[in-house]
């Protein structure tokens, strides 16, 4: 087998040195249309978006993001506005109760509702920011499947709800210190003197 020389590369033109001489370093590897600042929500206009806005004014944020619908609401506003979802628009069902922690954010917590209409067949979240250490109205007198919801919010992320009937945890010991589901709680991290005591061991990872 006889091994041939590679021929010589020809010399890019000028303009086409200067072209590839100002293209960002990874500009090859990037996605047409990829967003580095991640998801970015857009407005979100309907009628039921339209009502509230008009009712509560900056108070409200309407927007939507890959078909989700959501209102951004002022803390204070949060007990009349998931009730008035639930009397005039049917989102008859809490679906869920979560929280994301932020927590080089001044308001650390998202707290989300996560709502759901039998009548409209329709999903909504509602979200509101609150800081560490501040309560939030419970809405277990809007829906009942809030009281195990919110127990849980409480367990995972220590977020209180005031008027709770019996705010207590629901996935760890009541005496557990710390809430797993803060981002400044580590992976491994748990309650050593809990474990030690209860259970015999010195850890239980």
């Amino acid at each position: 087998m006889s091994h041939e020389p590679n021929p010589p590369v020809p010399p890019l033109p000028e303009g086409e040195k200067k072209r590839v001489a100002e293209k960002p370093v990874g500009a090859a590897a990037a996605k047409p249309g990829a967003n580095s600042e991640g998801p970015v929500p857009m407005p979100w206009t309907s009628p039921l978006a339209e009502k509230y806005r008009n009712r509560y004014g900056s108070g409200v944020e309407a927007l939507t993001y890959l078909g989700q619908n959501y209102l951004v609401v002022d803390r204070s506003l949060i007990p009349d506005i998931l009730r008035l979802l639930r009397d005039e628009e049917q989102f008859d069902y809490c679906v869920d109760i979560t929280a994301v922690h932020y927590p080089k954010r001044e308001k650390q917590f998202d707290v989300i509702w996560n709502l759901y209409s039998y009548a409209r067949n329709e999903r909504m979240r509602v979200k509101t920011q609150i800081a560490d250490g501040a309560s939030i109205p419970s809405s277990v007198s809007i829906w009942a499947t809030a009281n195990w919801l919110e127990r849980e919010a409480f367990d995972m992320f220590g977020i209180r709800f005031d008027g709770h009937p019996d705010l207590k945890r629901i996935l760890l010991p009541e005496d557990w210190k710390g809430h797993p589901l803060r981002k400044d709680y580590g992976i491994l991290q748990q309650d050593q003197e809990w474990v030690q005591i209860n259970l015999g061991i010195e850890s239980g990872q």
